[in-house]
C-alpha cells in the first residue's frame, strides 16, 4: 500500500490490480489473462504468475515468480519494464544480464529492492537506481544455518520478507522459522522458530511455526 491504494499481484490471473481504499474501486494496472513477459503498458504488459510486491510511492516492484524476473511499474503511467533478471539462473549482475529462480518475496528500503528467491534458497539485493543484483545472504543449497557472513547462511525456500530499515526478516517457508538479516553485514540468525512446523506460542527459537509464508512490520512488531 501506498496509503491510498492497495496493490495485489493477482496470482493466477497473471495481473497487478489497484484498490482504492476509500472506495473499494478495483481497476488493472497492468498485465492480462494470458501469461507472458512481455514489457510494454498496462493491460499490453504481461507477467506469469507475480507473487511479491512492494513500493517506493512512485513505482511498483514485482516479484515475476515464473519468468524469474523483477518487473517495475511506473504507478502513473503503468509502464512496465524489466528490472533485473532473464532466463532461470541465480547469477549476480547488472539488470537482464543478472539470474533469479522463483523470486517469491520482495520489500525496499527505498534505495534497495530485497527479493526472497524461493527456488535457490537465497536473498538477493538489487540497487534500484543500477539494476545491479548481489547475494546478500544464502549459498544456493537448502539448510537452516545461522552464520555471519550471510553467504554461508542457508534458508530453506524463504518466501515472505520485509525491512525495518535497518534488518531484514524473513519467512523461511520450509524451515519453519522467521529469519533476522542484518543489512550491513549480512549476519543471519533465527528470531523465532525451529523445524517442529507446529504452533506453539512462546519465545523466539520455542516458539514454532508450520509453513510461514507472509510477513510484514510495524517497526515495533512482526505479523
Amino acid at each position: 500500500t501506498d496509503g491510498t491504494n492497495l496493490y495485489v499481484t493477482d496470482t493466477n490471473n497473471h495481473r497487478i490490480r489497484q484498490i482504492v481504499i476509500s472506495t473499494g474501486v478495483v481497476t488493472t494496472i497492468a498485465g492480462q489473462s494470458d501469461n507472458g513477459s512481455t514489457d510494454a503498458t498496462g493491460t499490453s504488459a504481461s507477467f506469469y504468475k507475480p507473487y511479491g510486491i512492494t513500493t517506493d510511492g512512485t513505482n511498483l516492484y514485482v516479484a515475476d515468480f515464473g519468468n524469474h524476473r523483477i518487473r517495475k511499474i511506473v504507478i502513473s503511467t503503468g509502464v512496465v519494464t524489466t528490472l533485473a533478471g532473464s532466463s532461470q539462473g541465480s547469477s549476480d549482475g547488472t539488470g537482464t544480464s543478472a539470474t533469479f529462480d522463483e523470486p517469491y518475496g520482495i520489500t525496499t528500503d527505498g534505495t534497495n529492492l530485497y527479493v526472497a528467491e524461493s527456488g535457490e534458497h537465497k536473498i538477493r539485493k538489487i540497487v534500484i537506481d543500477n539494476g545491479t543484483v548481489t547475494t546478500l545472504a544464502g549459498t544456493g543449497s537448502q539448510g537452516n544455518e545461522d552464520t555471519a557472513p550471510g553467504t554461508s547462511a542457508r534458508f530453506y525456500r524463504p518466501q515472505g520478507i520485509t525491512t525495518d530499515g535497518t534488518n531484514l526478516y524473513v519467512a523461511d517457508y520450509s524451515n519453519h522459522r522467521i529469519r533476522k538479516i542484518v543489512i550491513d553485514n549480512g549476519t543471519v540468525t533465527t528470531l523465532a522458530g525451529s523445524s517442529t512446523g507446529s504452533t506453539d506460542n512462546v519465545t523466539g527459537t520455542s516458539a514454532s511455526f508450520k509453513n510461514p509464508r507472509g510477513i510484514t512490520t510495524d517497526g515495533t512488531n512482526l505479523y
